[in-house]
């Protein structure tokens, strides 16, 4: 793995979703840093450790979760190194009880696929069927780490330009929430 400046110029063999993502990024004018590793996926805590020093940035937990009742979903961004407690997400939200969502509504409201998850995926949800919730702990740090809508790839971009370019251009306000990994 190497670090790269830029949207891939040659797109040939990448999948669609993540095309769009690079795609959008560029007509923000967000500058991006990508390391490509289609042999390997980030689906192990090696292969994020290696990803994570090749960016120089800590990719952020993106969990996908719904209510009880599978009629509200949303996208938690929290620090890769904190642990998630739904118990403390529950209360801060005043939701009784949220579990993980089911992998067929993450396809169809972020065209994502298990692994893949993050914030570039709200770009595919036109009708804002997904909530945004962040960690206050994920906007302190300079650089935000994720991948670009598959996990064969992960990129880097400032924070600022999340909350100045990417939120705003998706018409995405998010919950902020402080989790301290306790119930």
């Amino acid at each position: 793995m190497e670090l790269l400046h830029g949207s891939p110029a040659d797109m040939s063999g990448r999948e669609a979703r993540e095309i769009r993502a690079y795609q959008f990024l560029d007509s923000l004018a967000v500058d991006v840093d990508r390391t490509d590793h289609p042999d390997r996926p980030a689906t192990t805590m090696e292969v994020c450790a290696e990803v994570d020093a090749v960016l120089g940035v800590t990719i952020c937990k993106n969990l996908f979760l719904c209510n009880r009742q599978k009629t509200n979903f949303y996208l938690l961004i929290m620090p890769g190194d904190k642990p998630f407690k739904t118990k403390e997400l529950s209360k801060q939200m005043g939701i009784s009880r949220l579990s993980f969502g089911d992998e067929s509504y993450m396809e169809e409201f972020l065209d994502v696929r298990p692994g893949s998850v993050s914030v570039m995926g709200l770009m595919n949800d036109k009708e804002h069927r997904v909530q945004l919730v962040i960690d206050e702990d994920v906007l302190k740090q300079e650089y935000f780490g994720c991948h670009p809508c598959e996990n064969t790839s992960s990129i880097r971009f400032k924070t600022a330009d999340l909350t100045e370019k990417i939120l705003p251009a998706l018409q995405i306000t998010p919950v902020m929430v402080h989790l301290a990994g306790t119930e």
